[in-house]
């Protein structure tokens, strides 16, 4: 069996995303918790102002990432306008799949940036999400860089629990919220 792929999709939204999105928002729920009942969702959810979304999906081949985001309602109605998908090297899982929460309480912050020392830095995140601090997160393809969840609405708290570790330096990394849905 090969190496499963699990890849961060950052979604472009309609301008309109918020009203577009509407009718189909129960459709799209239902058919991310079946994905995620299968193992192909990880998680994700939108940016606070909706102007983007991001998912992390597993899949086993990586012709079998577009359908999964293209049979989407949100992207065959529109409310999706484009995606960009990268892969990651190594991945920590998360521990557990939360509830569904809908109402935009659940914020954490996404971060990226490069990794000084990469063995280091994939011990860090499991440091991290054994603390609770992380969700899941890992090591890109390619070019050395981190994008992980971390479980917390502070962007300086999120940057600053990497930098402890010592394996980033914080004005290295950017943050931005996510609603984290699912």
């Amino acid at each position: 069996m090969g190496r499963v792929i699990v890849a961060h999709v950052a979604i472009s939204t309609a301008p309109d995303y918020l009203t577009r999105r509407e009718p189909y928002r129960k459709a799209h729920i239902e058919r991310l918790l079946e994905l995620r009942s299968r193992g192909v969702l990880v998680g994700g959810g939108p940016a606070p102002d909706g102007r983007s979304a991001d998912l992390f999906y597993r899949v086993a081949r990586a012709d079998q990432l577009a359908p999964v985001i293209e049979q989407d309602p949100y992207y065959r109605e529109g409310a999706w306008t484009g995606y960009r998908s990268r892969s990651f090297e190594q991945f920590v899982e998360p521990w557990e799949a939360p509830p569904v929460v809908l109402d935009g309480s659940r914020t954490v912050h996404l971060v990226e940036g490069p990794a000084g020392d990469p063995g280091m830095a994939q011990l860090a995140l499991v440091e991290l999400r054994g603390a609770r601090r992380m969700v899941f997160g890992g090591l890109l393809d390619g070019d050395g860089h981190t994008l992980a969840v971390l479980q917390t609405a502070d962007p300086k708290e999120a940057t600053g629990w990497l930098e402890e570790s010592g394996a980033w330096t914080a004005s290295e990394l950017s943050a931005r919220p996510l609603l984290y849905v699912l």
